[in-house]
């Protein structure tokens, strides 16, 4: 059973459709995927649909951008309802977030005397809810600024360069809250890749698997093998689940495959199981929660 817990489709940032992003993971050898756009939902149909049709196993799921003392990290929120209103009221302020800053890192790049505006990232933004910095990436590649994505970062758009800004992300102690309420799972996505440690120290995960975080995501290729082996001991002593994911994102990551790293069996059972429980306790305090549940074959 090989599950990739983590993917981007067009509806964020990625480049496939959530029907093409399910066809390619067959074509991958996957058995079960899960769909984790930034911040929203609105692929879930399509790809369960494609997934169920081609007898595939699918898990709905979201990245949410959060804040911790002041870094920036993401969780994984799989189940959760996309209609629970404080849920959808921050996922909301995420978006808003990224729209919002848009005009000010066009006009720092014009300043840089590079000349791309509004229409020519969205021209390039397709389906995407929200416009962010890796579409501004693609506008720039467009342009023939840069090579590909990872250059415009390096060079404009990542934390210190010139046309980087920060935005609104939501505290993560409190998506904790509004993911259990909404009938979901939070685990973190890649909790020590890109200095990431810094802000997420075992101390400060500690903390978060006592305020309802059920796993980390060990396995990712912007994680070494030791970060993998240590996370993985630590997923152990704090009862944590233990994922694997490519973060694929089609053309918009190419080193980040289909299945190049995946959950193990056991992880995924306990991921369904947590999935369940979760639901079954939000439904129970609020009978108005819908919890999307995974389906596989």
């Amino acid at each position: 059973m090989r599950a990739d817990l983590h993917t981007h489709s067009f509806c964020s940032d990625g480049t496939d459709s959530p029907a093409a992003l399910m066809r390619a993971a067959v074509a991958a050898g996957l058995d079960v995927v899960a769909l984790t756009d930034h911040d929203v939902a609105v692929g879930w149909r399509a790809a369960g649909a494609e997934a169920g049709a081609l007898g595939l196993g699918f898990v709905p799921g979201m990245e949410i951008s959060c804040t911790l003392d002041g870094g920036g990290v993401h969780l994984l929120a799989y189940g959760v309802d996309p209609g629970h209103g404080p849920l959808q009221s921050e996922l909301r302020r995420v978006l808003d977030g990224r729209n919002e800053r848009l005009p000010a890192i066009l006009s720092r790049l014009r300043d840089l005397g590079i000349d791309v505006d509004e229409a020519a990232v969205r021209s390039v933004a397709g389906h995407a809810v929200a416009l962010g910095r890796p579409h501004v990436a693609d506008a720039l590649v467009a342009a023939g600024v840069v090579a590909d994505r990872r250059e415009a970062f390096v060079r404009y758009l990542m934390p210190g360069k010139p046309a980087f800004l920060p935005r609104y992300a939501a505290p993560l102690w409190q998506m904790l809250d509004l993911v259990a309420d909404a009938g979901g799972v939070s685990v973190l996505a890649h909790p020590w890749a890109r200095g990431s440690r810094a802000v997420l120290a075992p101390e400060a995960i500690a903390e978060l698997a006592r305020l309802g975080l059920t796993g980390l995501e060990v396995w990712h290729h912007d994680q070494t093998e030791r970060d993998s082996r240590e996370l993985l001991a630590l997923a152990r002593d704090l009862g944590q689940l233990a994922s694997g994911s490519s973060d694929y994102h089609g053309l918009g990551k190419v080193d980040h495959d289909l299945g190049r790293h995946t959950t193990p069996p056991k992880q995924l059972e306990r991921l369904l199981t947590a999935m369940d429980s979760a639901a079954t306790a939000a439904t129970s305090a609020d009978p108005n929660v819908c919890p999307m549940p995974a389906v596989l074959p």
